[in-house]
């Protein structure tokens, strides 16, 4: 089974102890507007679960667009996930790159099969995504996208 349906990175995702300094040094640097910020809705709306278990984390996020590449900037909340594990873990830094997919279920089983275990899932409004464990591989992990059709 092919993981990816166009194999085009959809976002690169970094995680910071600081979205606001971070979001701030961003729009600066790269002359960029925050297309939007955002924080991630409560376990009873998003059915986070992180190693298996549900999980109360949460995040705030800030988005830019450079082409077709979006660029997220997650700061994680106390709980555990693996947004908080890799802060913990590496500090600020590249968590991972993300991929749109359809068939969420059979890529996940795809990419456990190949090695991969799912750390962590969970569903927002218009879709849902999952981390697949490539840290060892890349440095990062690899995010699994499945929007709603409309």
């Amino acid at each position: 089974m092919k993981f990816f349906d166009d194999k085009m990175v959809a976002q690169i995702c970094f995680v910071t102890d600081d979205l606001d300094k971070t979001a701030a040094w961003f729009s600066g640097f790269f002359d960029a507007p925050i297309k939007a910020r955002v924080t991630s809705g409560p376990r009873s709306e998003a059915e986070t679960e992180y190693r298996g278990a549900p999980s109360e984390a949460r995040c705030r996020m800030a988005f830019f667009t450079f082409g077709n590449v979006e660029i997220e900037l997650i700061e994680p909340d106390e709980h555990p996930s693996c947004w908080r594990e890799f802060l913990e873990k590496n500090g600020p830094g590249c968590h991972h790159l993300a991929f749109k997919v359809k068939g969420m279920k059979e890529k996940v089983a795809a990419f456990e099969a190949g090695g991969y275990p799912l750390l962590q899932k969970g569903e927002f409004t218009g879709g849902r995504y999952a981390y697949v464990d490539t840290e060892p591989q890349l440095g990062a992990l690899i995010e699994l996208l499945e929007i709603d059709a409309r």
